[in-house]
């Protein structure tokens, strides 16, 4: 009952939030100067004909009308029509956001052996050369901007080792092996930036819990190492690790901006960067309203995924 009284809750501080994020966008947007008419039309538009093209993007109506209108219209499922192209945003997020998905999804299969393996080789052999030698590695990880690391990882694998795409075009035609080949040093990037993080407390997490009494106790009884660290410690050093799992997935979502825009993938985020440059605010919103129901919902699985993991939180 506290577990549920809880989850309602959450859902309901959830849909607050996200209300509040809608309406900070718009309230942003309003006060920076010039909108998507002057975008459109550019410099040399007259203002007869600026005027024109906003009374029929219903740019004239009040900010309180358009954004009830099209807070009305979200309610009801339709985002309506991207001001720039006047196509259903609906259509227009569907293969980017199918792209990210994918891309998303790459990254996280990738992103689990980096940040499991190199914790529990340093846990096992902590203070040993090779702890060291690993955590010096996230140290100069964890100082390298997104940007760096894929024009990095790009220079080994697209100019030294000619073996992956520096331009990672996909559509409706490509085929699943031109998928991979396309996600891959993207996928590398998020996963190895995602994976540095959680390396670190992942780490730390599993000595304090391998110097516990209950693992204590457990090798006392004759358990093999391997099996009181993977049943015994593992579980209970990644409830606090987590968190840090949810803001990754958080990032995947919304996040990959600078990573879908060195390789050119054709994915949610590059799609936001085009939206904020043309100033298309029903896109913009949909855009920031996906990922933030991402972010919150990412946060809400960890804390599920706390109780599931940890029996005195369920008891608590």
């Amino acid at each position: 009952m506290i577990v549920l009284r809880l989850l309602v809750g959450r859902v309901l501080l959830s849909l607050v939030t996200l209300l509040l994020v809608s309406l900070l966008i718009f309230l942003i947007l309003e006060v920076l100067p010039g909108d998507v008419a002057s975008r459109i039309l550019g410099r040399d538009a007259t203002p007869e004909v600026l005027a024109t093209l906003r009374a029929q993007l219903q740019l004239d109506d009040p900010a309180a009308v358009r954004y009830l209108r099209w807070l009305a219209g979200v309610l009801q499922g339709d985002f309506g029509k991207a001001l720039t192209s006047s196509r259903p945003i609906g259509q227009i997020l569907g293969p980017r956001i199918f792209n990210t998905i994918l891309l998303s999804a790459y990254a996280f299969l990738i992103y689990i052996p980096l940040a499991l393996v190199p914790a529990l080789i340093q846990a096992v052999n902590r203070d040993r050369p090779i702890d060291h030698a690993l955590s010096t590695v996230t140290l100069v990880l964890l100082s390298v901007p997104d940007f760096l690391l894929a024009t990095l990882l790009m220079i080994g694998f697209v100019v030294m080792i000619p073996v992956l795409p520096a331009i990672s075009l996909v559509d409706d035609t490509s085929t699943v092996w031109q998928y991979v080949r396309a996600m891959t040093l993207p996928a590398v990037t998020l996963a190895i930036v995602m994976a540095v993080y959680a390396v670190r407390m992942l780490r730390d997490n599993l000595i304090e819990v391998l110097d516990s009494e209950y693992v204590r106790m457990a090798e006392l009884k004759g358990l093999s190492p391997r099996l009181v660290l993977l049943r015994h410690a593992l579980p209970n050093a990644l409830v606090p690790t987590l968190n840090v799992t949810a803001l990754n997935l958080a990032y995947l979502i919304g996040g990959v901006v600078i990573v879908e825009k060195v390789f050119s993938y054709p994915g949610f985020g590059s799609l936001l960067v085009d939206s904020l440059q043309l100033r298309d605010l029903p896109v913009i919103e949909a855009t920031v309203m996906i990922a933030a129901s991402v972010y919150i919902g990412a946060n809400l699985l960890a804390d599920i995924g706390a109780i599931l993991l940890n029996p005195r939180l369920r008891s608590g």
